[in-house]
């Protein structure tokens, strides 16, 4: 009589250009459920499962966001055009002296005839 031998048959899963393996949406998510029950660091959970560790931790922070934006109110579309408008000088002309005086006048002739009469 010949030995019986049992053979696990492994499902061969999807790989991208690159030869890595792609996971399926069900295999994230017992993946990332097993994590939460698990007290282990990402890194070691990673290790664990064979997952690259930059790639588990994209998975966790996409779940983190998408929880976030399920969490957050729906934000409101800014205007796509304000008009704004400048409050108007009270004067039209500065003028700021050497020793920090400070003459503001409507007119030119005005300004002129304030900064002389200071001299």
């Amino acid at each position: 009589m010949k030995p019986t031998v049992e053979v696990e048959m492994l499902e061969v899963g999807k790989h991208d250009g690159g030869g890595r393996r792609l996971a399926a949406a069900g295999e994230r998510t017992r993946l990332l459920a097993a994590f939460d029950a698990s007290e282990l660091t990402q890194r070691e959970f990673a290790r664990q499962e064979g997952v690259n560790y930059f790639t588990f931790a994209g998975w966790l922070r996409q779940r983190r966001l998408q929880q976030q934006r399920l969490l957050a109110p729906p934000a409101e579309k800014p205007p796509a055009f304000v008009e704004v408008s400048l409050p108007r000088p009270a004067f039209a002309l500065e003028v700021v002296l050497p020793d920090g005086a400070i003459v503001r006048a409507n007119r030119a002739a005005e300004l002129v005839a304030c900064v002389r009469g200071l001299r």
